[in-house]
Order: C-alpha cells, then structure tokens, then sequence
C-alpha cells in the first residue's frame, strides 16, 4: 500500500484514509493547511491506487495492513485518524484492533456495520453493486446525484469516471460489501483515544442508522454536525474548515 507522506519534519502525525470512488489526492486541498503543523499519512487504498491493479479486499483486511505499514515506519502513535465514509469505517476497525494507537479517531460521515438479517444484506449489497457497476459503464453523473446533492464540475464528473474506469468489479462489489458488514463487536465498546462521528447536515437523514450504532455501541462518541454540508463535501470544498476542526483537537 502507497503511503504519501507530508510535513515529515513535524513530531505529531496524522493520518488521513479517504472515501471510495476517489484516490489518495481527495485530500490534495486540505494538504497545504495541514503539512506546516502535521506530519500527514496519507494512504492510496488498495483497489483505488491509480498507480497499481491492486483490490478492495475487506475493511478488517485494510484497517490491518495500515497500521502494519505505519508502525513498520517506526510510528506507534498518531494524533487522529481521520476517515470519510468507507474511510471511517476502516478507522472504527483500526480503533476496535488498538495496534496503532491514536488520540482522536474521527469518522466523517463513515459507514457502520447493519444490524440486520443476513439476508437482508445480500439484497442491500446487490442493489449498491448494481449501481456502482451503472457508474463503472457511464452513468457517472447518476451516481453523484444519488449520493450527494452538491453540484459538481465537469471535471469532477471526469475524475470520478477516472477512478470507475480503474476500479474492478471485484473492488467495487468488496468495498460496499464490506463497509456494510465488517466485523465489529457485539458490545459497548470504549477506546482510550476520543471517537468523534462528523455528518453533514444534508446527509442527517442517510446517516440516522449509522448515529444510532455509533449511540448504541460507543457511547463515548462526540458528535457533530457541519451546515450546509453533504456526503464527503469537507475536504473538497471546505478544506480550510477542516483543517481548522483537526488543528482543535
């Protein structure tokens, strides 16, 4: 796994795991706000690595091998882990294994297991792979319309139609799979870093599944609530207030 690395000359790290259906570079806007106070780990997930034909292979799977590859550079502890959406749900995972510790663990909009018959979540995985794969054929601008109401330029459109181009059918079938239905247990769970669980105030209702697991099985979560906002929009369009809530912490 590629890790790109900024602000190396600064003692406290962070480590920043980005959405599907991008690349490493989602983070290319909040980069310059960052790198003069951190040393930011970013991580190009398998699967989602322009570079290699690498695949997703399951959000435990990932969560592991990250914190292998961090520690093996000499790193035990970070300041935050930061995930988006399925880049939350590897931060839950890698905050419930404890290998590379963290202060503050932050899911923006990150994805939470169902609590749901197993027979239900065939249908759900089904119906989310039938749409990724529209995407991967040409309905690129269908699949930002169903997950975000923000307006995006014709040159997003032709960087998400990079990255379904790229991607695998196994890669995309694996990630909404797995986001959906990782490993986590089955009880009150209390970490010794602080668990933050961001939304925006657009995505309130998508999340409401997500905030009541995150209520039920970490009690301990700070929530928060971002104005104007949709799915994944922080980063992209709001890079100087999300360094600022990082730079709080």
């Amino acid at each position: 796994m590629r890790i790109f690395e900024y602000g190396k000359e600064n003692p406290e790290c962070i480590l920043l795991i980005h959405p599907s259906l991008v690349t490493w570079d989602y983070f290319e806007y909040v980069i310059p706000f960052l790198e003069k106070h951190y040393h930011l780990l970013i991580p190009a997930i398998p699967g989602y690595d322009l570079n290699d034909d690498s695949e997703f292979s399951s959000v435990e799977q990932i969560a592991s091998e990250l914190a292998d590859d961090i520690m093996k550079r000499g790193i035990q502890e970070v300041k935050a882990i930061y995930g988006c959406s399925m880049g939350g749900s590897i931060a839950l995972r890698m905050a419930t294994d404890g290998r590379l510790k963290a202060k503050n663990y932050i899911m923006d909009g990150g994805i939470t297991p169902y609590q749901l018959p197993w027979i239900l979540t065939r249908f759900i995985a089904m119906r989310d792979f039938a749409m990724m794969a529209i995407g991967k054929l040409g309905g690129e601008k269908l699949i930002v319309k169903a997950f975000s109401s923000t307006q995006y330029s014709e040159e997003d459109l032709k960087y998400v139609a990079k990255i379904f181009r790229h991607c695998s059918y196994k890669t995309l079938w694996n990630t909404f799979d797995s986001c959906n239905n990782y490993k986590m247990p089955k009880k009150t769970m209390r970490f010794t870093g602080k668990v933050h669980y961001w939304y925006a105030e657009k995505e309130r209702k998508a999340r409401d599944w997500d905030l009541k697991y995150m209520k039920k099985f970490v009690p301990d979560t700070v929530f928060k609530s971002f104005k104007g906002m949709d799915h994944g929009d922080m980063a992209l369009f709001y890079p100087e207030r999300m360094a600022q809530e990082l730079l709080k912490l």
